[in-house]
């Protein structure tokens, strides 16, 4: 399992903060901005050979499976 920031999203903030520089302002003005979208991706096939059951409340709260 894993639990964390949506790449793309990380990556779409980047983005802005770029094209702010390079339209003038200074790196130093810019606000701090924590990531807002988390992703749990669970992988059935490594926790099924790993003999881990995991809950349906769990399974259903998963943003991606990995079979």
């Amino acid at each position: 399992m894993a639990y964390g920031s949506n790449i793309w999203a990380i990556a779409q903030l980047a983005l802005t903060y770029a094209d702010r520089m390079f339209r003038g302002a200074k790196p130093a003005d810019l606000p701090v901005e924590r990531p807002t979208k988390f992703e749990l991706v669970i992988n059935l096939r490594t926790a099924k050979e790993l003999g881990l059951a995991i809950p349906q409340r769990v399974l259903l709260r998963a943003d991606e499976l990995i079979q």
